[in-house]
C-alpha cells in the first residue's frame, strides 16, 4: 500500500512524500511516517472477500486487520501521536436489522472473519488508548460508494446503463449506505473535534433506501430510463437459495438500518450531501 504525508499547511500545495509498503502486518515499520503526525487515520485493511480461498480466513484477516493495526497504533503512541482514527465496519454490529436500527451502543455481533477481525482491532485500540493516553476514534460505516465504485453497485449500474430490466419492482427493504464524500467529511471532523475522542461512531447518508430506490438513484445519476419488473421478493430469495446465492440475496433484499443520532448530536454534524445528490455525483461520469 501507499500513504502520503504533507506539510500540514492545509492549502493542498504542501510538500508530499510517498511511502510504500508491500504489506501491513505486525512487522511493518512506520517510523518514517508516524513521527511526523499528530493524527493517524487508519483506513487500510484486508477487506471482506466473497470467495475466500485462504485455508484459515480469520487468521489472514487477523494478520492485517488486528496485528497490523496494533503495530501501527503502538508505534504511533510511542512517538506521541495525539489521536488515532480507525475505520471499522457496521458489520461489527451484525449482518442485518429487523425493525430496530443498529446503534453505537449495541452489543457487538460480528458474524464473519472480516467483522470479527475489525471488532478485535477495536478492542485492542481501546486498550492501547487506556495504556498510553493516545485518543482513539472508531467509525463504523456501512457499504461505501462513490465515483469508480466496484462490486455489486458497479454491476447494477452496468445493467441499468444497458437498459436491462431489473426484478426489484416489489423490493421494500431498508438499507443504509454512505457516500465517500460524506464519510470523508466525518473522518476529517473526527481528526479534530474534541468530543470525538473515545467514541464509537456510526455513519450513513441519513436515509435508508430499498433496492428499488437504489436502482432509481443510480438510473438518475446515469441519466438512463429504468425498467423495474414486479417480481415477489420471496420468490427471488427462494431462487437465490437454490443457487447458493443467499448471501447476495440478503444484501439485495435484507434490511440494514443505522441510527447515527449519537454521531450527529455529539459532533453537531450532518452529512453534507443527500443520498440522492451523492448517487448523482457518483454515477454521472460512470463508464
Amino acid at each position: 500500500g501507499a500513504y502520503r504525508h504533507g506539510n500540514g499547511n492545509g492549502n493542498g500545495n504542501g510538500n508530499v512524500s510517498v511511502f510504500e509498503h508491500s504489506s501491513i502486518d505486525e512487522n511493518t515499520d512506520w517510523s518514517g511516517v508516524v513521527g511526523k503526525c499528530e493524527v493517524v487515520v487508519h483506513l487500510a485493511a484486508r477487506v471482506h472477500i466473497m470467495d475466500d480461498n485462504a485455508a484459515d480466513p480469520l487468521l489472514e484477516f487477523r494478520k492485517v486487520n488486528v496485528a497490523g493495526t496494533e503495530n501501527l497504533a503502538r508505534q504511533a503512541a510511542a512517538v506521541g501521536v495525539k489521536r488515532f482514527v480507525f475505520l471499522s465496519t457496521i458489520k461489527v454490529n451484525g449482518e442485518h436489522t429487523e425493525g430496530i436500527p443498529f446503534r453505537f451502543d449495541d452489543t457487538p455481533n460480528p458474524q464473519d472473519p472480516y467483522a470479527v477481525s475489525k471488532y478485535e482491532a477495536e478492542q485492542i485500540l481501546k486498550r492501547i488508548s487506556s495504556e498510553t493516553g493516545m485518543e482513539v476514534v472508531v467509525i463504523r460505516p456501512p457499504l461505501i460508494y462513490g465515483e469508480g465504485v466496484k462490486g455489486n453497485l458497479r454491476s447494477l449500474a452496468s445493467f441499468i446503463r444497458k437498459g436491462l430490466p431489473l426484478p426489484f419492482g416489489m423490493a421494500r427493504n431498508k438499507r443504509d449506505l454512505v457516500s465517500l464524500d460524506n464519510l470523508c467529511d466525518l473522518v476529517m471532523i473526527c481528526t479534530r473535534h474534541e468530543k470525538a475522542a473515545g467514541h464509537t461512531l456510526l455513519v450513513s447518508d441519513g436515509e435508508a433506501i430499498s433496492t428499488k430506490q437504489l436502482a432509481q438513484y443510480i438510473a438518475e445519476g446515469l441519466k438512463r430510463s429504468l425498467i423495474l419488473v414486479p417480481v415477489p421478493v420471496a420468490l427471488m430469495k427462494g431462487v437465490a437459495s437454490l443457487l447458493g446465492k443467499s448471501a447476495v440475496s440478503n444484501r439485495l433484499f435484507g434490511d440494514m438500518e443505522i441510527d447515527m443520532s449519537n454521531t450527529t448530536e455529539l459532533l453537531d454534524w450532518q452529512p453534507p450531501l443527500t443520498i440522492k445528490e451523492s448517487f448523482r455525483k457518483s454515477f454521472q461520469n460512470y463508464s
